[in-house]
């Protein structure tokens, strides 16, 4: 047990008594850090925001409205370093000054998700892995609404869990739990825990020590009871061998994309079969998203609705009429028959794998942006095989050039800004290609988030 596990074994404590604990301080005052302020504010202590960006004018009004005291632009250390517990937002790395000072000192260190789940009963049911987040998170919240559960929709997407918490009642939180929300969770508890797959992905932050990460995302099954569940993919090599080292007390639920033994959920001669909780089954056909990725997404959004007792009907319907994610596959337009499609969420190199398998014409591939410890090797084959042009796109693109050039690909090196990439890539494709962006990398060398990058993808290819 390391020194952050022995502090969060003491959470509880803090929040026992009121009068030993007084002040809470959120660093962060975006989404996240905003709800988790006016929850505490709520619960009665003497809450201070600090932020060094500046603050979006929405959570100013909101942050006032509460009668919130805040900074922006800056950390004043005397109101930071006397509280009795802070709550970190998830950008916030573990280097940061400030954090390193309250580690030092041994102040609790925690996420919003960690303070909300201290003040609700409603059962919370998680989803993380490398890929494929957004997309099962969404589509597990679209079955249990539709199935009319009283539902939120929470965590990397959806609104702040804390604030929810503080200002309304549900009885089921559906919510999407990057490693940066993990490491910072303690004693909270997911009732239905998903694990959708591990890859490299923000070795950056993990000391470039693939383990560390690994270590990180199987937090998401601490503290399960023999009432919970606990779904993943079975046949990830590295989920499988971490699966030894831990005595699960929750429910197993593996899926796999074909039928083998072990696996609860697969697909097989056209069918998509479920054999617990419930057992049903529907046309693969009739499953609203395509491809392997999707049918992954599929199988563990149908596994945790039926542990949560929805019906199979409905299960069937909410499979078959969800309209998926922006950012992730989605197309955008076809001009003068080259296909326009906007994988913006492809921010590792494993998602880009999924979108390049996916492909059925040949591409042009703009990727780039800030790098995260990456390993091109691994879509190497699929580039060879798929693009016709690759478009580099980002400040410094000397590593894809050490990559990809060897491959004798048509290449346009653009480091100005998505238009410069949009119209490199019409130019380099053909009648019948598909212009694809999905960067393997995060935004923040050239844009404000993935969001942006992929709106500005869209603008610009409508505009041709």
């Amino acid at each position: 047990m390391d020194c952050d596990d022995c502090i969060g074994s003491h959470y509880n404590h803090y929040l026992e008594d009121s009068l030993i604990m007084k002040r809470i301080v959120v660093l962060g005052a975006g989404e996240s850090g905003t709800g988790a302020a006016v929850l505490a504010k709520v619960k009665g202590f003497e809450t201070f925001v600090s932020d060094m960006s500046s603050i979006k004018p929405k959570y100013q009004e909101l942050l006032n409205q509460y009668g919130i005291e805040w900074e922006e632009g800056h950390h004043t250390e005397e109101k930071i370093l006397n509280a009795d517990e802070v709550v970190k937002s998830p950008g916030i790395p573990e280097t940061a000054p400030i954090i390193v000072k309250l580690k030092q000192q041994g102040t609790p260190i925690i996420s919003e998700i960690e303070l909300a789940g201290r003040y609700t009963h409603a059962k919370m049911v998680c989803i993380t892995g490398s890929n494929g987040k957004t997309t099962t998170t969404s589509l597990i919240y679209h079955i249990f609404k539709n199935a009319g559960l009283n539902v939120g929709l929470a965590g990397n997407i959806g609104n702040s869990l804390a604030l929810q918490v503080a200002t309304e009642q549900h009885d089921y939180y559906v919510i999407e739990l990057s490693s940066f929300q993990l490491d910072n969770m303690y004693d909270f508890r997911a009732n239905i825990a998903i694990l959708l797959n591990i890859t490299p992905d923000h070795l950056d932050r993990y000391d470039f020590k693939m383990q560390n990460y690994v270590d990180s995302k199987m937090r998401i099954t601490q503290n399960q009871t023999e009432e919970d569940a606990f779904i993943f993919w079975k046949d990830d090599p590295i989920v499988a061998k971490e699966l030894e080292k831990y005595g699960l007390k929750a429910q197993l639920y593996p899926f796999s994309a074909i039928k083998e033994e072990g696996a609860i959920a697969y697909a097989d001669e056209g069918e998509v079969i479920f054999k617990k909780p419930m057992d049903f089954n529907m046309e693969q056909e009739k499953l609203a998203l395509r491809g392997v990725h999707n049918l992954y997404n599929s199988l563990a959004a149908g596994i945790s609705a039926s542990v949560a007792g929805i019906s199979k009907e409905n299960i069937r319907q909410a499979l078959s009429d969800f309209k998926g994610v922006p950012h992730r596959l989605e197309y955008i337009t076809t001009i003068r028959g080259v296909k326009f499609i906007n994988d913006s969420k492809a921010t590792n190199v494993n998602a880009c794998w999924y979108a390049l398998q996916s492909m059925t014409t040949k591409t042009v591939l703009i990727l780039g942006g800030t790098d995260k410890g990456n390993d091109y090797t691994e879509i190497e084959d699929l580039v060879r095989e798929k693009c016709v042009g690759l478009v580099y796109l980002g400040v410094d693109n000397e590593k894809l050039h050490k990559s990809f050039d060897h491959l004798g690909i048509p290449v346009a090196d653009i480091h100005t800004g998505m238009k410069d990439a949009v119209n490199a890539a019409f130019k380099m494709a053909n009648i019948g290609d598909t212009v694809l962006l999905s960067p393997c990398c995060a935004s923040f060398d050239l844009f404000k988030n993935m969001a942006d990058r992929g709106n500005q993808f869209r603008e610009y290819a409508m505009a041709l």
